[in-house]
């Protein structure tokens, strides 16, 4: 029990330094910054984010350092992790909590230029999540332009994978479906939008961009990029 005491506290240590400095991470979520500068956000230019399945705040901090004056939602649906997120990881006091279920909280929500849904765990995915319907309702609740970033924390090489249901049915509800593996990890980011010029727009702010670790994050995404071409496989309310 002392080691796993141990380790904790080494965890939520480390952590609550990477969330301080609010540097990359090298995980999923610096692919994910690529959403807010697809939808024309910069550090200048002020934007509406909103992050479904929030957990301890990583990416919700990192869209605070790097696109300062955007106003930043973040819902929760497990009570204790929002709470350690500003006991432990350092979130922002500017980033807004709500404890609610993703769909549920979009039932009242306004209207956003990124939507981030990060609320899949391994093979555990809420079907209320992952359904035409749910898609349906994000795409309602993102301004003209906006983008929507999905994290999938599992990549497959098979068939008619989860993956595969994910997109189809991600690609049934917008026009422009892009997929970007992450280098060195199983997840993959997938954007969507109704906007044609979206890849153009990027190019050009990410070129802009004043970080250049940022720049680079976004080449990269660039160089992984691929416009997904959606299929049959199509998740609904009563078939998730």
């Amino acid at each position: 029990a002392d080691s796993i005491s141990l380790s904790t506290n080494v965890l939520f240590g480390v952590q609550s330094i990477m969330m301080k400095d609010r540097e990359l991470t090298g995980m999923y979520y610096d692919y994910a910054l690529a959403a807010p500068v697809m939808a024309g956000i910069t550090e200048k230019e002020k934007g509406d984010i909103l992050v479904l399945g929030m957990g301890t705040g990583t990416y919700a901090g990192l869209c605070e350092k790097y696109f300062p004056q955007s106003d930043i939602d973040g819902v929760e649906i497990d009570p204790k992790i929002a709470r350690l997120a500003g006991e432990y990881f350092e979130l922002p006091s500017q980033v807004s909590v709500s404890v609610y279920d993703g769909r549920a909280y979009l039932d009242q929500a306004g209207k956003y230029d990124v939507i981030m849904v990060d609320a899949y765990q391994d093979i555990t995915i809420p079907f209320q999540l992952s359904t035409v319907e749910f898609f349906e309702k994000v795409k309602e609740h993102l301004n003209e332009g906006g983008v929507m970033v999905v994290n999938m924390n599992m990549r497959s090489d098979s068939e008619d994978s989860i993956n595969d249901y994910l997109c189809d049915t991600i690609d049934s509800v917008f026009g422009n479906v892009y997929t970007v593996p992450v280098e060195g990890g199983s997840n993959c980011e997938v954007f969507a939008t109704d906007r044609t010029d979206m890849m153009d727009q990027f190019a050009t702010l990410s070129r802009e961009l004043p970080q250049d670790n940022l720049q680079d994050m976004m080449e990269t995404v660039q160089e992984g990029c691929s416009l997904r071409n959606g299929g049959d496989l199509i998740l609904t309310d009563d078939k998730a």
